[in-house]
């Protein structure tokens, strides 16, 4: 289980977070601006909040008062950035390959598969579709067996069939995998068909509906 209670002060607001996951889709649904990448960027270890705490499992990542700040490295938590943050100049292998696991072979080959893309592996992400860019990213994101997958609003820049496409992936690839999906979406219809539980922005205090 994942479990969130921090404060962190955004130049604009107070942000505050506090929820609990399991291992379900968590949809952060709001507006830009309203804090949504910075929760992920604290769970991640990109930002550390001021006040609180952050748990995964028996694991602590951050304990404001005890100044723990478990670094990136070690929180083992897999990031599908919005702009896929692929590497240009390697292939869609070496890109997958970059932080694999070596016992996730077997589970990467199969996500290949399951996805679509096996048979790009020789190709650059300059050749790539937005649709396939995705999938290139989810997979490399897996591929380093995370504890928890964060999404930075992964399909906000797909067309509306390859959305829908991507959405039943990720459905389907969840149901497998079953660990913390944490999804970020500013699109209602998104985050009711994909999440589990909607976390929602009321004044810079994100809670569950």
């Amino acid at each position: 289980m994942l479990q969130v209670d921090f404060q962190k002060s955004l130049p604009e607001f107070q942000l505050s977070a506090r929820f609990a996951v399991k291992d379900e889709i968590l949809v952060l649904f709001g507006p830009s601006g309203s804090g949504k990448t910075t929760i992920l960027n604290c769970i991640a270890g990109l930002a550390h909040p001021e006040y609180g705490t952050i748990r995964l499992a028996d694991r602590l990542f951050f304990d404001h008062k005890d100044n723990i700040k478990l670094p990136v490295q070690k929180r083992n938590v897999g990031y599908l950035f919005q702009d896929y943050a692929l590497f240009p100049h390697m292939t869609v292998e070496k890109n997958i390959r970059y932080g694999m696991q070596r016992d996730a072979q077997g589970q990467v080959e199969e996500l290949l598969q399951s996805v679509g893309i096996d048979h790009l592996l020789q190709k650059y992400p300059h050749q790539l579709s937005g649709g396939q860019k995705q999938r290139v990213a989810l997979v490399r994101a897996l591929a380093t067996k995370p504890d928890i997958l964060l999404l930075d609003e992964p399909l906000s820049a797909l067309d509306a069939d390859t959305r829908r496409q991507c959405q039943a992936e990720l459905l389907r690839i969840h149901e497998k995998w079953r660990i913390p999906f944490l999804l970020v979406t500013h699109d209602r219809d998104e985050a009711e068909r994909l999440g589990d539980l909607i976390l929602t922005n009321r004044d810079g205090h994100w809670s569950l509906d």
